[in-house]
C-alpha cells in the first residue's frame, strides 16, 4: 500500500508537471462528479447548510451552489499534485496578490503575526505561492495518525516551503511563540465546528456553533495582530489571494479574560461568514458546521 501510493503520488506530480493547469483543474472534475452527481455523499448536509445560511434562497440556487462548491473540492485535488512543480514563473503568470501591502506591514511590525482563514477556494496553492515568492508561513493543521501517509501528504502540501504544527501537540504552543519570535506568520483555520474542551460558543450564519479559541487566545496574550486571508477562483482563470488589513481587536477585549476570547473568536467568526458571503460556491458545505455545541 505505501509503495503503491508513492508511485502515485509521483505518477500525480509527473504529469502535473506537464499539463496546463485548466487542464490539472477539470482532471478533478471526475470527483465531483462521482461525489455529487453519482453517488451524493454528504448533499443533504450541503443542501441544509445552504438552508441555515441562505433560507431566502430557492432550492435549485441551493443545489446549484452546492454543486459548484463539491466540484471546486475536485478541482482542488486536481491541482493538489502540482505543488511541487510550482515557480516563481508560474506564480507570476497565474496568482493575482491583492492586499500584499498588509502582509509588509505586518512584517515591519516585528512581532509576528497571526492569518485567519478557512476552507475556501485552494488555500494550499495560495500558501504554497506565499513560500514560494519568500514568505515565511506556518499553518496549524491536524495531522493522520497513519505515519507513512501523514508524511506523504505533507511532503506534498509544503513542498514549497509551507511549515506545519500539530493542531494540539505537546510543543503547540512553544512552536507557535518560536516562530512569532522569528516574525512569521502562522495560519489559523477557523471555519471548521470545535466543541469543547477547545471550542467557544459562536454565531454563523445567525445560528449557534462552536469555534475553535486558540487564535484569539494567542492574539490576546501576544498582541500579534490578526490578517484575514482566503483565497478563490477568480473569473480571470487565475487564484487570487486575499490578504485584508489587520483586524481591530480592542472593542472586543473587557475585564473578563474569557469573555475577551469569546467575544474575539466571534469577530473572527463574523469576518469568516462575510467571506463566505462573497464566493459561497467555493466554500466547503460538505462539512457538518453546525453540530449542536
Amino acid at each position: 500500500m505505501k509503495l503503491l501510493a508513492s508511485f502515485l503520488t509521483k505518477i500525480g506530480i509527473f504529469f502535473s508537471s506537464i499539463l496546463p493547469r485548466r487542464v490539472q483543474r477539470l482532471s478533478g472534475s471526475w470527483l465531483g462528479f462521482l461525489w455529487w452527481d453519482v453517488f451524493g455523499f454528504r448533499k443533504k448536509i450541503v443542501l441544509n447548510n445552504l438552508k441555515i445560511a441562505f433560507p431566502e434562497w430557492t432550492e435549485a440556487q441551493r443545489k446549484k451552489v452546492g454543486r459548484e462548491s463539491v466540484y471546486q473540492l475536485g478541482y482542488n485535488f486536481g491541482e493538489f499534485f502540482f505543488i511541487p512543480n510550482m515557480t516563481r514563473e508560474w506564480v507570476a503568470k497565474n496568482v493575482v496578490f491583492e492586499g500584499l501591502e498588509n502582509h509588509e506591514k505586518a512584517i515591519a511590525n516585528g512581532k509576528g503575526f497571526f492569518y485567519l482563514t478557512l476552507h475556501l477556494g485552494n488555500g494550499d496553492l495560495g500558501a504554497n505561492a506565499l513560500s514560494v515568492i519568500g514568505q515565511k508561513i506556518h499553518i496549524i493543521s491536524k495531522s493522520f495518525k497513519n505515519k507513512w501517509f501523514n508524511d506523504l501528504w505533507f511532503s506534498v502540501r509544503g513542498a514549497q516551503g509551507v511549515k506545519y504544527i500539530e493542531a494540539h501537540g505537546p510543543n503547540n504552543a512553544f512552536e507557535i511563540l518560536k516562530a512569532l519570535k522569528r516574525n512569521e506568520g502562522l495560519v489559523f483555520v477557523l471555519d471548521q465546528y470545535m466543541g469543547k474542551p477547545f471550542g467557544v460558543a459562536t454565531t454563523f450564519f445567525g445560528k449557534r456553533t462552536g469555534t475553535a479559541y486558540g487564535l484569539a487566545l494567542f492574539a490576546q496574550k501576544t498582541k500579534a495582530p490578526v490578517l484575514p486571508i482566503y483565497t478563490y477562483e477568480g473569473d480571470d482563470g487565475k487564484v487570487h489571494v486575499v490578504i485584508e488589513p489587520a483586524m481591530d481587536l480592542s472593542p472586543f477585549i473587557v475585564e473578563d479574560k474569557d469573555q475577551s476570547i469569546a467575544n474575539i473568536t466571534q469577530s473572527f467568526t463574523d469576518k469568516l461568514e462575510q467571506i463566505v458571503r462573497k464566493h459561497p460556491e467555493q466554500w466547503m458545505w460538505v462539512h457538518r458546521r453546525w453540530k449542536d455545541f
